[in-house]
């Protein structure tokens, strides 16, 4: 237990003081918001402060801070540091200045951002991952939910052949058509509080749960054997566990959820409540239920127990059979408010990428059903396939952190540009360019880099080697590219 409160106090404490560090390394004022500025009733619409932050949380907030953290407390206590720290370093730092400077840019969307402070040539690179990432998150958060209804609340099989599954796939995208399509305010901003309600219920109830069972189940940080390698498959904690629990610590995601935001906050100085602080929260559900999971594998759940049906063991073992269905809920809710927004994201991106006025209803109904129709038959193919929806997930994980990589990027050459402390982006942009390409050089779905050189199957080495010389190359990437910006700027400035 000792371990697990140490970790909330790292996040309520760390947050607020580190929090306050990046507000002022950024340095919001008074200027006209894109809300204000850009007024257009359909994206650009001023809404107030709690309903932001709350429309943040829930945009943000997928199946990645529950499946995750039950996936990643298999490596141990140390979770329960690791979540905290990297949520107040690098996950809430990603969301703020992701955020805020979309807000500085008119509201623009990550590829913009990443055009303008990268170049053109990294741009095409971006958008081949993010848009990937994107139409991958808004299938996943498809199925899900969708298997969570149909095993967890109406108690049938979650199978391709039985129609009640496809029924409640279709109530999903039905919801996400309308939230794609309509005024942000018209549908995100009237249903989302009832969602919140779920959220904050389920979140609470866990924690609760937990402090209650008293910490006889949990187990406390000890060096007396190596605290990184207790993973009961001898998984590695880096690259593993932070690809594993993405969304919890950081989630390049995120920063499409933020610029989007960003067209509807009204005042600069709200960003910190909005952006940082509701990756905190996300980062306080993260260690929820990583403790939730980790009293249910200490009272005999065997360890090998799905991350779906573990849903249902931490809800109604911490809550009841009502308190846990009401956590249930909150566990659904939490991808469908990811997955509409990744679908109206990805509706702005290519409207953005080809100029298409999104005014006009039916330009964006266009838009639309060229995204649903490939998510439907994608879909199909994961749940007709055994292993369909694992190498989706894998997929997914891996484009997810990758892509936190480019706004990580960003950031650094906007506060070089600007004279303000670039490291506080750099160097976590510099350990997630590691991890994601140690993975995906070493993962079965990826080069299977150790394997083909005739190395230990087991083994990272030529995966960790080829994935530090790529990071010296993100680094002096970042420095030339910011000292590039730099030179055009002053040369503009000259003329």
């Amino acid at each position: 237990m000792t371990t697990f409160l140490i970790g909330i106090l790292i996040l309520v404490v760390g947050g607020f003081f580190y929090g306050k560090f990046c507000e002022k390394v950024f340095g919001p004022d008074d200027r006209a918001t894109p809300a204000i500025a850009k007024a257009d009733g359909v994206d650009f619409v001023g809404m107030p402060k709690w309903k932001n932050s709350l429309i943040e949380l829930l945009d943000i907030a997928g199946t990645g801070p529950i499946f995750g953290a039950i996936q990643g407390i298999l490596f141990g206590p140390i979770a329960f540091l690791t979540i905290p720290i990297g949520a107040v370093i690098a996950g809430s730092m990603h969301d703020y200045f992701s955020g805020m400077i979309s807000m500085r840019n008119g509201g623009a969307q990550m590829p913009r951002l990443i055009k303008k402070y990268l170049g053109d040539n990294v741009i095409k690179v971006y958008n081949f991952f993010l848009w990937i990432l994107m139409f991958l998150v808004g299938v996943v958060f498809v199925y899900t939910p969708g298997d969570l209804v149909v095993t967890q609340i109406i108690g049938q099989k979650a199978a391709v052949e039985n129609p009640t599954t496809w029924i409640v796939y279709g109530v999903i995208f039905a919801y996400y058509l309308a939230a794609t399509l309509f005024p942000i305010d018209a549908i995100i901003g009237r249903i989302y509080p009832i969602f919140g309600a779920f959220l904050v219920l389920s979140a609470l109830g866990i924690f609760g749960g937990v402090l209650l069972d008293g910490g006889a189940h949990l187990t406390n940080l000890s060096f007396s054997t190596n605290p990184f390698t207790q993973h009961p498959s001898g998984l590695p904690f880096i690259p593993i566990f932070f690809v594993t629990v993405a969304c919890g610590i950081l989630s390049g995601f995120h920063a499409t959820q933020a610029t989007l935001i960003s067209r509807t906050v009204t005042h600069e100085k709200e960003g910190k409540g909005t952006f940082y602080n509701m990756m905190l929260v996300e980062g306080f559900i993260a260690m929820c239920w990583a403790a939730g999971a980790m009293v249910i594998f200490g009272r005999g759940a065997g360890l090998d127990t799905a991350p779906t049906l573990m849903v249902g063991l931490v809800s109604k073992g911490f809550l009841g059979t009502i308190g846990g269905m009401i956590a249930i809920i909150g566990v659904v809710v939490l991808p469908i408010t990811s997955g509409d927004t990744a679908f109206r994201s990805l509706r702005l991106m290519v409207a953005e990428q080809f100029n298409i006025d999104q005014k006009d209803f039916r330009k964006r109904l266009a838009i639309t059903a060229i995204m649903f129709i490939p998510a439907i038959i994608v879909l199909y193919y994961s749940k007709s396939d055994p292993a369909g929806f694992n190498i989706l997930w894998r997929y997914f994980s891996f484009t997810n952190q990758f892509v936190g990589t480019f706004a990580l990027a960003t950031i650094s050459v906007y506060l070089y540009l600007n004279k303000k402390n670039y490291l506080i982006a750099l160097l976590p942009g510099v350990f997630y360019f590691f991890v994601t390409l140690s993975f995906i050089f070493h993962a079965p779905i990826g080069l299977k880099l150790d394997e083909r050189l005739g190395m230990d199957p087991t083994s990272y080495t030529a995966s960790y080697i080829l994935a530090a010389v790529f990071c010296i190359g993100y680094v002096w990437f970042v420095r030339k590219h910011s000292e590039k910006e730099k030179e055009t700027i002053m040369n503009d400035v000259s003329c």
